[in-house]
């Protein structure tokens, strides 16, 4: 498929190098969202609409034999279990909700079309930031984002990874202008056993669910969280030790459950030199009563 030649056949030409600069081609454009267009920079609805139009028209489309039989081999090797329908898995899950701060009270002073520009950039903004972390944007709710740090991929700082995003996008959120001044969020996080890689709804609202108490809690979290303020729970805080500075909030009762929880808010990164002190040195108890052992240990050492 000859990008320009397509878009010159839509008679939008003019955009062609925007597609060629944001390596857009022929296997990206069918899956095209509305929020890639505008973070490309196709500001016109009446553009926008075209192409949309013209994507959902490809992705109908059936391809010849030979090349779908050539997608489904170069896509076997890479299938994982998690990519399947019936494969659910349990795991533990840190999860991130993000939520704009007075986006109503934006919508009702901004033109809708400015106002859907402005979600498009919070959109784009969430999403590059998130991946610089490793994350994945399970998710899109208006102005709401959900987050899953741990799935598909899993790492063994997941924890410390969403907090560090969570960091960066309230100071890269609060970087970007809607007209009105600028944009705030908030951020609640959260990490529990959950069950998640189901498949949800159907056509283009299908998406990979997640079942537990985590998500809710994320969500339960931001909502209590300040402006441009980045709230975790005790289960986070213990995996991330002190990698960061913190404000205790004490203890808050959450809608849902039955005894109240321990939340911070997390100020910034520590200035702890040692990652094993800043990870371990909490849950360390000094030696009591060893004393001909250390004796024994100085010897061999000396």
């Amino acid at each position: 498929m000859d990008i320009e030649a397509w878009l010159r056949g839509l008679g939008l030409e003019q955009y062609a190098p925007a597609f060629r600069d944001n390596d857009i081609d022929a296997d990206v454009v069918p899956r095209l969202t509305p929020e890639d267009l505008t973070a490309v920079g196709i500001l016109s609805v009446g553009h926008r609409r075209k192409l949309l139009d013209a994507i959902a028209a490809l992705r109908a489309e059936p391809a010849p034999a030979g090349e779908r039989a050539a997608e489904v081999t170069a896509k076997r090797p890479i299938e994982t279990p998690s990519a399947s329908a019936s494969s659910a898995e349990r795991r533990q899950l840190t999860v991130m909700f993000c939520d704009l701060v007075g986006s109503t009270a934006l919508a009702s002073r901004l033109d809708p079309e400015d106002m859907r520009d402005v979600i498009g950039a919070y959109h784009a903004c969430i999403a590059e930031t998130i991946g610089q972390f490793d994350g994945f944007v399970g998710r899109y709710m208006g102005d709401g984002v959900l987050v899953y740090f741990g799935y598909p991929q899993a790492h063994e700082d997941d924890a410390e990874r969403a907090v560090r995003a969570g960091l960066a996008l309230v100071e890269r959120i609060g970087q970007l202008q809607s007209g009105a001044g600028a944009l705030a969020s908030r951020i609640g996080i959260a990490t529990g056993l959950v069950v998640v890689g189901d498949l949800v709804g159907t056509g283009e609202a299908q998406e990979r669910g997640v079942v537990g108490e985590t998500p809710n809690l994320a969500a339960r979290l931001q909502a209590i969280a300040p402006a441009n303020g980045v709230i975790i729970a005790g289960a986070t805080r213990r995996l991330v030790g002190n990698l960061f500075e913190y404000r205790d909030l004490g203890t808050v009762e959450i809608k849902g459950l039955e005894t109240p929880i321990t939340v911070w808010q997390v100020l910034r990164p520590s200035a702890i030199d040692s990652r094993f002190e800043a990870l371990r040195s909490p849950s360390l108890s000094p030696l009591v009563g060893r004393d001909a052992e250390m004796e024994l240990l100085l010897r061999r050492w000396g």
